[in-house]
């Protein structure tokens, strides 16, 4: 996976329990369990460590798809699953010289070795939930692989009279190592939605007012994460068109239409990995347009029913784990709400900044649950201080963590009520709370909040209409607002009033943000 991938946003993670219940159930490691078995006391195995064929029938018969069309191949993969965990070990006769035409298997097919039950089988049957999703992971590997360097004869036809796929002198070579980079990035696109679509599901299904701790967080066990499955044009077209093409060209559409054709083949091969929850696209979709040779054009307007015809994919919450394991491999940012639980008060702000409103909210209670009201308050107060970069944003994350707490919390905050950075907010806070004898701000302490308030929104929010209801707002609580505020001794002053000249609807204002913004760099 690309190491220069973004940084994702925090997930949630059901308990290692749950997920180990989860992989042992997924078809492909149920069957691979049940083979290796099976396999007792021993099974003929050919050179490449594949059964040979009577015991690949007498495999599928006893997985009971022996009559199923892709009852053999579904068998094999599930053999080549077990060997791949160690839930069987492979002993292969001496080879002999490689020029040797007698050597025993020298034939593919022919017996070459034996196969018995593995070492992991017993833990498979210990149930150590770590182990077993080891064992996961390894198979879950070596599948994508498989994913990435299978299906040859599929896209390039069936092979020619020497064995080569058939396939026209302009169709480009496959490319197993391009193939794997392009699922790797389907997969962590499909993570970034999945995170994203769950923060949006938590968002609109939250109770109003405060929620206790302890109904904060994962969800109950044995639930999956609240994400609903994507459609597979989505997907594609996530991959392939520009951020800033906000109307794709009909050669962009095209390639949407084919890297949804190759991540259909890879999703329908990863599926019984337990990785996705995988609705395949419409084999009629595909015949129609075989007909014409071209790949199923997804229509302009669909209705959800016709969506659902060009594939949906879900990310489980085994492949939430899994796809973390390997974006965090690669260097990429992969939180899991909770981790910063243990973080002292700065980290836990720099880290808060960036996540998604309800993953915020969870971090904070979490962090929050095992410390006393007061202490936490002075350190939350203690790490807000400051003017660098990133200052506001973090006085923002102290002051919606410091709104989860009690009035228990109230001398931590009386004790910067004359700091200029923080009693601001620590009067909004007393104040919210009904606290008596709270002194008025003087007005250089309202507009310096103001201004930090404004900062703090403009570093953390990019949506730019929620971003100027928000100026118009602020600007109009003040009378003779840019008079006093570029006079504002605060770092973002300039930065502030020329994003309010942006912002403002009202043209006259913005006129007057720009030019109390210039006042504010020249006196700078």
């Amino acid at each position: 996976m690309p190491a220069d991938s973004r940084d994702m946003p925090p997930v949630r993670l059901l308990p290692d329990a749950d997920l180990a219940r989860l992989a042992l159930a997924a078809p492909l490691f149920d069957r691979a369990v049940r083979l290796a078995r099976w396999a007792a006391p021993q099974v003929a195995v050919d050179a490449a460590a594949e059964l040979v064929e009577a015991e690949l029938l007498r495999a599928a018969a006893e997985l009971g798809i022996a009559d199923d069309p892709d009852g053999l191949p579904e068998t094999t993969e599930a053999w080549a699953f077990a060997v791949d965990t160690g839930l069987v070990d492979v002993e292969l006769a001496d080879a002999g010289p490689a020029d040797d035409p007698h050597v025993p298997g020298a034939d593919p097919g022919t017996p070459a070795g034996t196969a018995v039950p593995g070492g992991t089988l017993e833990v498979v049957g210990a149930g150590d939930p770590a182990a077993v999703l080891g064992l996961w992971r390894t198979g879950f590997e070596s599948a994508l692989a498989e994913a990435a360097s299978a299906g040859l004869a599929d896209l390039f036809g069936d092979a020619d009279p020497d064995g080569e796929p058939d396939r026209d002198a302009d169709e480009p070579a496959w490319n197993p190592g391009e193939e794997a980079a392009f699922l790797d990035g389907a997969l962590a696109n499909l993570y970034l939605l999945t995170a994203l679509e769950e923060s949006a599901a938590r968002r609109s299904t939250a109770p109003a007012g405060p929620v206790p701790a302890a109904a904060a967080g994962s969800p109950p066990p044995g639930t999956a994460p609240g994400a609903q499955a994507v459609p597979l044009p989505v997907l594609a077209a996530s991959m392939v068109v520009p951020d800033d093409m906000d109307v794709p060209t009909d050669a962009v559409l095209e390639e949407v239409s084919e890297a949804m054709m190759r991540l259909d083949d890879h999703f329908r091969l990863l599926a019984d990995t337990g990785l996705v929850d995988y609705q395949p696209v419409d084999d009629a979709l595909i015949e129609e347009d075989a007909a014409d040779e071209e790949e199923p054009a997804v229509p302009d307007e669909l209705d959800e029913e016709e969506v659902s015809r060009y594939g949906m994919v879900r990310l489980t919450p085994l492949g939430v784990l899994g796809v973390r394991e390997r974006l965090r491999a690669a260097g990429v940012t992969a939180p899991v709400v909770g981790d910063l639980a243990g973080e002292d008060a700065a980290t836990l702000l720099a880290a808060l900044v960036s996540y998604p409103e309800d993953a915020a909210f969870d971090e904070a209670e979490r962090w929050l649950a095992d410390r006393e009201p007061r202490v936490a308050a002075g350190e939350l107060l203690a790490a807000a201080r400051g003017t660098g970069t990133g200052a506001p944003a973090r006085r923002l994350a102290c002051q919606q963590t410091l709104s989860r707490l009690d009035i228990r919390a109230e001398p931590a905050l009386r004790e910067v009520l004359g700091d200029r950075e923080l009693g601001g907010l620590a009067r909004v806070w007393l104040v919210e709370r009904g606290a008596s004898d709270v002194p008025a701000p003087d007005e250089s302490m309202v507009f310096w909040l103001t201004v930090d308030t404004l900062a703090a929104q403009l570093d953390v929010d990019d949506d730019a209409e929620l971003l100027a209801d928000l100026v118009r707002d602020l600007v109009a609580r003040h009378d003779g607002f840019f008079d006093a505020a570029w006079r504002v001794d605060h770092p973002d002053t300039a930065a502030v009033l020329e994003a309010v000249g942006r912002l403002h609807p009202d043209r006259s204002v913005a006129k007057e943000a720009r030019k109390a913004a210039f006042k504010a760099r020249s006196a700078g």
